[in-house]
């Protein structure tokens, strides 16, 4: 009987894997922000759809000298796809230049977590929620207590199994203040850290805020 040879299919396979965005996140803060991130970086889901770079202001600056850090890196960087400000607001002494901050950053495509008061609001709502007003020290005072730390510096991958329900809690609270029309920098408490998640595929990007939170 002769033998059959199958012809080699020479052809190159097509790669199904998704390219990886390049997102770069800039921080005011060099201490629980910068943790936060970089334990989201080490996620197997940021991994396979983001390439996650995190730029730490050196002077500690405020928003505006950030967001126009991140305008500079967008536009001499093609690789870049994304660019994010991680920034608080703080209370009772706002940062200065807030609304022009915001709106540099609308203008200029430069995408904004902003959480009011501070960063600590978005650690809280991790353990618990919390709808009424808040000062950034007590802020920093109630997040110590529910983690037990005794400074800045964050125990990162604790926090990561409830992100979820943090966004949600964050999500509500956005929603809250669109229906009392409660403008920025007015919208305390808030923190729209949930949406940088999205971002980087570190919460689905069906992530609705229409659902109600678990309390």
């Amino acid at each position: 009987m002769a033998r059959r040879n199958k012809a080699k299919d020479l052809t190159r396979r097509v790669a199904t894997r998704a390219e990886r965005r390049t997102v770069v996140v800039f921080c005011e803060g060099v201490a629980s922000e910068p943790d936060y991130i970089y334990a989201l970086k080490r996620l197997p889901e940021v991994r396979q759809h983001t390439w996650l770079n995190i730029e730490i202001d050196p002077d500690q600056g405020v928003p505006l000298t950030l967001v126009k850090r991140a305008v500079e890196r967008k536009l001499c960087d093609d690789e870049v796809d994304e660019c994010w400000c991680v920034f608080d607001v703080e209370w009772p002494r706002n940062h200065p230049n807030l609304t022009d901050a915001v709106q540099l950053a609308k203008a200029k495509g430069i995408s904004l977590a902003i959480s009011n008061p501070c960063f600590e609001l978005w650690l809280i709502l991790h353990r618990e929620s919390q709808t009424a007003f808040l000062y950034t020290e007590n802020a920093e005072r109630r997040s110590r207590r529910l983690d037990g730390r005794d400074g800045k510096r964050i125990d990162a991958a604790s926090y990561l199994p409830d992100r979820h329900v943090a966004a949600q809690r964050a999500a509500d609270l956005t929603h809250r203040h669109e229906q009392n029309q409660t403008a920025f920098p007015r919208d305390n408490p808030s923190s729209t850290m949930y949406e940088l998640l999205v971002a980087i595929r570190a919460l689905p990007e069906d992530f609705s805020r229409a659902r109600p939170a678990s309390g």
